[in-house]
């Protein structure tokens, strides 16, 4: 397969050639475990799965880390709101992260490292930078200088010339309009978590601890690095300028974001109260994959706009797929056909046109050319991209409670009282099937 992705480095598409043949090193900027991730982050976390599932089925052996954020500005105002000590929040939050990430059936990293546990990289890190004049220290705090460092912008196209150099900042999070030097290190306040480090008891920046994981675990220089499109700048540049400031060499040579996610077309903001999370989809009454499968509607790099009627027809959209599945279940094994597959290869391989790849797999259903059984066997073979569970789907087992009803409906029918017999198929409705009057007779379908 020859892939293509769009390349945030140079702003074009390019095709992908890995440092080492037949193996590619993923970093994926991962979750801020301070709270429940609401779906626009998982938006982005299913595009790296989606990245990650298209390399290995174009063969590829995959190294992938995902860092886990378990300390920063917002972890410590969340423990001190809710009277909590920081590692029992994260820790909550983070085993709620792997549990809807496992409901949503994405493949897990190799590695996910938390910040606390690499304090020691990071701190060599921060003093190779001093080293190198590329940063400094204030009042035990230490700030990367942005104008030591030349190619600051390359990523996202700002220029040195254009930002407040000498401005100190000392935010997680702060303003993109208002850059400058940004914390490495910061010295404590009261009543925050402190860890020693030569410059002052205080803890690190949220930027540095990207650079110190992925550094450690991929070495200086990786194949691609992921995250979603507002943590292109500044997070994504200040990853680079104090890995490449440390090192020399480059950090890593694709940068892939993916797009933001719209609420009934408004950005999500607390202050809207718009924000939803993946518990909050399940309580209406949806599953996981159907939001997965809304996900796969759109590329990566455009905006997708969430609404609930949109959900509904994904849901419905997964349900006929499944059911079309379900229907094979007893049919003898098939071959991949060999034509359909290359359609899906040419949607993916470029850079993940994924909305194609699902609509080449509903042209395969409706191609009556097509034997049954091989069908089955393509779609299962899509699905190890797609992340839909398909190879998992079995028939549910029909209760004798409405075994018992479908055949009281069936004698209703002949006996002509038809009004019986619609009750009754509502009440089989009610019980979670549908019925499907065939000339070979009733025959009943999961709803």
């Amino acid at each position: 397969m020859a892939l293509t992705f769009y390349n945030q480095l140079g702003k074009a598409e390019q095709e992908f050639k890995p440092l080492r043949p037949g193996e590619v090193s993923l970093y994926a900027c991962g979750p801020t475990v301070y709270d429940y991730v609401h779906i626009g982050n998982w938006r982005t976390f299913i595009f790296d799965d989606l990245l990650r599932r298209t390399l290995l089925y174009a063969g590829l052996k995959v190294t992938e880390v995902m860092n886990i954020t378990d300390i920063d500005d917002k972890i410590i105002a969340r423990a001190s709101e809710n009277g909590l000590p920081i590692g029992k929040l994260t820790a909550k939050y983070t085993a709620q992260f792997f549990a809807d990430r496992d409901k949503l059936n994405i493949l897990p990293a190799e590695y996910y490292p938390r910040a606390t546990d690499h304090l020691g990289g990071m701190i060599k890190l921060i003093e190779k930078l001093i080293a190198g004049d590329k940063a400094y220290v204030e009042d035990g705090s230490v700030y990367f200088a942005i104008d030591q460092f030349p190619d600051y912008g390359k990523l996202s196209g700002v220029k040195i010339a254009d930002l407040k150099t000498n401005a100190r900042v000392n935010n997680d999070e702060f303003n993109k309009n208002a850059p400058g030097d940004f914390a490495l290190w910061k010295a404590v306040k009261p009543g925050e978590p402190s860890y020693d480090s030569p410059w002052s008891q205080g803890r690190p920046g949220w930027h540095i601890e990207c650079s110190a994981m992925s550094m450690e675990h991929l070495g200086d220089t990786f194949d691609l690095h992921t995250g979603g499109i507002d943590l292109l700048f500044p997070h994504h540049e200040n990853e680079i300028a104090q890995s490449e400031g440390a090192s020399g060499a480059p950090l890593a040579h694709y940068f892939l974001e993916g797009e933001h996610l719209m609420i009934e077309g408004e950005k999500m903001s607390k202050s809207l109260g718009n924000i939803l999370t993946l518990r909050e989809i399940e309580e209406m009454g949806y599953s996981p994959l159907d939001l997965r499968y809304l996900f796969l509607t759109a590329k990566y790099r455009q905006s997708l706009n969430f609404t609930w009627e949109s959900l509904t027809g994904a849901k419905t959209a997964r349900h006929k797929l499944n059911n079309f599945l379900i229907d094979l279940t007893d049919i003898k094994k098939g071959t991949i056909d060999t034509a359909y597959q290359n359609k899906f290869r040419e949607k993916i391989e470029a850079d993940l046109n994924i909305p194609q790849a699902l609509a080449i797999a509903w042209q395969l259903i409706d191609d009556k050319q097509i034997d049954p059984a091989d069908k089955k066997a393509t779609l299962l073979d899509f699905d190890r991209v797609l992340g839909l569970g398909l190879v998992e789907l079995k028939p549910t087992e029909i209760s004798a409670d409405v075994e018992t009803l479908l055949i009281a409906r069936e004698q209703a029918r002949n006996e002509g009282n038809f009004a019986r017999a619609d009750k009754l198929r509502a009440e089989i409705e009610s019980n979670g099937w549908l019925v499907d009057d065939t000339a070979s007779g009733p025959k009943l379908k999961q709803k």
